[in-house]
């Protein structure tokens, strides 16, 4: 499949999926399926909680034979209260995911918090009759730092959620360019700027919530997903797309790493249809007119702290 070379020298298929808030019984299936429609990219993270069932996944379609291991290119992240002991962090990863080595490992967020707060808010939420582990980061202030004084090389690699100042600091100091730099990135949250400069550096662009919008985003945050957008309903008729296909496809010629997460195996397939149709100049400077300046996924409105600032 279509794929971007990053600045290491190796290939990241240009479309994954992204597993975030799939729950554990569903995933065997929908990650076998996704193997099956064509899928080589799995985008996962140690806070979505989910990475022994991907791994289990995983497992079955290598003894399968479905594929190799080295054909898929898997990401897993690194969350805020590992910050200390990233090696350790990677390794229990890579354990949970019956793994020998990542493709690529991210740093979650640019924050720090101990794991003793961690303990003491999912104890608070348990009490409240919540699941612990989806929510006890949501209410915790953090601390905003500069990469270059958490005193490890392997802040140096890659990063995620980065905007502009954030990644100009690191390029600064690194001793080793930042591979990816995962943003959310869609026809109503476009970020030119921040994304032709990463490219002009050499950082290759994955646009996570690439879609606009989910369910989640509207229940957490309030916010409305660009597929509704009339001129993009319009568009799909013209090309005999869904508006998902089209935006997805505009994703794509911005020579970005699309990521977009669905739990449902029609929409896998309809996902993964988006190499036989191309977006006329037009018509991407149509959709580059929809920029709202929109951000859909903002887990800052429950830090306390403005995260994006």
């Amino acid at each position: 499949m279509a794929a971007i070379t990053l600045n290491s020298g190796f290939k990241m298929p240009i479309i994954g999926l992204g597993v975030w808030r799939m729950e554990g019984k569903d995933i065997k299936d929908l990650l076998l399926n996704a193997i099956k429609i064509g899928y080589r990219h799995f985008d996962c993270a140690a806070d979505y909680q989910n990475e022994v069932e991907v791994g289990e996944a995983l497992a079955e379609a290598f003894k399968a034979g479905l594929v190799k291991r080295e054909d898929l290119f898997i990401t897993t992240k690194l969350w805020n209260s590992d910050h200390g002991h990233v090696v350790e962090a990677c390794k229990a990863s890579l354990k949970k995911l019956q793994l020998d080595y990542l493709d690529l490992f991210l740093v979650h967020f640019q924050l720090q918090q101990s794991t003793l707060e961690l303990v003491q808010l999912q104890v608070h939420w348990m009490k409240r009759g919540c699941f612990a582990l989806e929510l006890p980061f949501w209410t915790m202030s953090y601390g905003r730092n500069c990469l270059q004084g958490l005193g490890s090389q392997h802040w140096h690699k890659v990063n995620v959620n980065y905007d502009i100042f954030l990644t100009r600091d690191c390029l600064a100091y690194s001793k080793v360019k930042p591979a990816i730099n995962q943003i959310e990135t869609h026809p109503y949250f476009q970020r030119e700027s921040l994304v032709k400069f990463c490219q002009k550096h050499g950082i290759a662009i994955t646009a996570h919530t690439p879609l606009g919008g989910s369910v989640a985003n509207t229940e957490w945050f309030g916010s409305v997903s660009c597929l509704d957008d009339p001129d993009l309903k319009a568009l799909a008729e013209k090309y005999k797309k869904t508006v998902a296909q089209v935006v997805l496809r505009w994703g794509i010629q911005r020579n970005t790493i699309i990521i977009p997460k669905s739990s449902k195996s029609e929409r896998l397939e309809e996902n993964f249809k988006v190499f036989d149709f191309e977006l006329s100049k037009e018509d991407m400077e149509l959709i580059k007119n929809k920029d709202r300046k929109y951000r859909t996924n903002n887990p800052s409105k429950f830090w306390g702290i403005d995260l994006y600032a």
